[in-house]
């Protein structure tokens, strides 16, 4: 794609996590600037990751990565969190303003209020702006009781407006996504909705019984898996709970891999509930292994807390459906992941924080009682259809286009 002077479109990428950081957001972004790459010139602005030596300024897969100098503190408490999104917001709006002038601006929403930077680069240079939104803000930390000073949700909820009411094209996540955004003030004609996804080529079903489960010894067990991040909107204290009633159960495995700031304060739970027999916590895994991970659970568990229906979509989902796995989701009925597994048919539902009931499903399914035949294969195939990569980098590349062109009118 060629402008009317002969060079490539320019755009001009914000968001705090870019590769090779673990976040979603990071991993989702990188492959998403990568094949935007192929038709524009990308500049990524991000920040500094903890526990890496980066470069300031690197080309990566087509893609110029330009790290600012912010902070790294750990982000599981608020106040370092908030030091880290300062930094950040400072150098960023500096170095874009600073910049080349782009033909479109695009940002997600990590920190929360970068849209409000994108926005003053993109009027500075009288380019669109395309935020996308990975979940609504203030009221996803509200909700988790993250944020619980009036001020200062008043202050957040009138900056994340500003920039959802003047964006060019808004996308949303998810259905329901969709209608909190348009809620908070973001023109229904301009938001689009295009779900997360996950590469159905590289993440691909293997045997339930492979060389990781069998280094981990689970190849004898059944294995109920959570795989992502720890945070406060996972629920996996229902998780942890729910092994309470299963300690008879001597076949049962509850494996948690990842971290997040809830890493702790699960892991002495299970501690103090005393279910470390049951429950084991592990590492992420090596993106080359995630297949064989995955495989090994026999049932995966995607937890979202009560009240979080709309303002974020698990994406982990669809590496679980990808690698042909059923699903147990506690959430609120309207949530996009609860719509989801009941329309497709690849796993269960149940209202969140109840783990008894959890439990319950998880004995039934044990002694025979429940069946997971044909959900993995029934998840496979709606997320080959409707999740995989390239269905939606062809719907962002559509969208890029349009809104590019539109400028140039």
């Amino acid at each position: 794609m060629r402008s009317l002077t002969g060079r490539r479109p320019r755009i001009l990428v914000l968001n705090q996590y870019y590769w090779p950081g673990v976040e979603a957001t990071a991993q989702l972004l990188a492959q998403l600037c990568e094949d935007l790459a192929r038709d524009y010139d990308v500049t990524v602005v991000t920040g500094q990751l903890r526990g890496h030596e980066l470069p300031l300024d690197e080309m990566r897969n087509g893609v110029r990565v330009v790290r600012v100098r912010s902070t790294t503190y750990d982000r599981a408490q608020l106040h370092l969190r908030a030091a880290n999104y300062v930094s950040y917001l400072g150098d960023t709006a500096l170095t874009a303003l600073r910049g080349e002038r782009p033909d479109l601006v695009l940002c997600m929403t990590d920190p929360p209020i970068i849209g409000d930077v994108a926005l003053v680069v993109a009027r500075r240079f009288g380019v669109p702006l395309l935020v996308i939104s990975q979940d609504v803000f203030p009221e996803i930390a509200e909700r988790v009781k993250r944020l619980e000073q009036p001020i200062l949700l008043g202050a957040l909820r009138r900056l994340v407006a500003l920039y959802l009411k003047r964006a060019d094209r808004v996308v949303a996540i998810g259905e329901t996504m969709k209608e909190r955004l348009e809620h908070k003030g973001a023109p229904a004609e301009r938001v689009a909705v295009i779900p997360n996804w996950v590469d159905t080529r590289d993440l691909t079903p293997r045997p339930r019984r492979n060389d990781w489960s069998a280094a981990h010894g689970l190849d004898d067990a059944f294995v109920v898996m959570h795989s992502g991040n720890i945070g406060h909107a996972q629920d996996l204290d229902t998780l942890v709970r729910a092994a309470t009633f299963l300690r008879d159960l001597e076949p049962l495995r509850i494996v948690v891999i990842g971290f997040g700031a809830r890493h702790g304060e699960v892991t002495r739970l299970a501690q103090r509930l005393e279910v470390t027999g049951k429950v084991a916590f592990l590492d992420y895994q090596p993106r080359e292994v995630l297949p064989f991970s995955l495989a090994s659970g026999d049932l995966h568990y995607v937890g979202l807390a009560r009240g979080l229906s709309g303002f974020v979509v698990p994406s982990r989902l669809y590496g679980i459906l990808a690698a042909a796995r059923p699903v147990l989701v506690s959430a609120d009925a309207d949530s996009e992941t609860a719509r989801l597994v009941e329309e497709v048919g690849c796993g269960f539902v149940l209202p969140p924080g109840r783990p008894e009931l959890v439990a319950g499903v998880i004995r039934d399914l044990e002694e025979g009682r429940l069946s997971l035949e044909g959900m993995g294969e029934r998840g496979r195939e709606w997320v080959e259809r409707e999740a995989d990569r390239e269905v939606a980098f062809g719907r962002y590349r559509s969208l890029v286009a349009d809104v590019v062109a539109s400028s140039s009118r």
